[in-house]
């Protein structure tokens, strides 16, 4: 069973967090399930750049993303060439070790 390693985050998951995936589920799902309350303003359907997050290990595990999410990553805070909306990013074989950005597009958190 993959794992993803979160890296800290001050507000989401300050200490980390070392968390078992099933293949085949999205990082953002993931991160929910444990309690990592990434946002995703538009309720996971690739619509937002909210869910964005920096694959630091295991990129090449996950698919590509599609034109629809490239275009939308244009508009993230902090974009880089590892760069997926986590709502996209479909958990592989492979471990992953994600890095949640400081910021958001948005400008009130949703708090789900």
């Amino acid at each position: 069973m993959p794992k993803i390693i979160f890296l800290p985050h001050a507000e989401l998951c300050p200490d980390g967090a070392v968390v078992e995936a099933e293949k085949g589920e999205s990082v953002l799902n993931v991160a929910l399930r444990n309690d990592i309350g990434i946002e995703h303003a538009c309720e996971k359907v690739c619509a937002c750049t909210t869910c964005h997050v920096i694959i630091r290990e295991g990129f090449d595990s996950i698919e590509e993303g599609d034109e629809l999410e490239e275009d939308l990553l244009d508009k993230a805070w902090g974009l880089e060439p590892e760069s997926r909306l986590s709502c996209q990013s479909i958990v592989g074989d492979e471990d992953l070790v994600v890095d949640i950005p400081k910021y958001t597009i948005n400008m009130v958190s949703e708090a789900h």
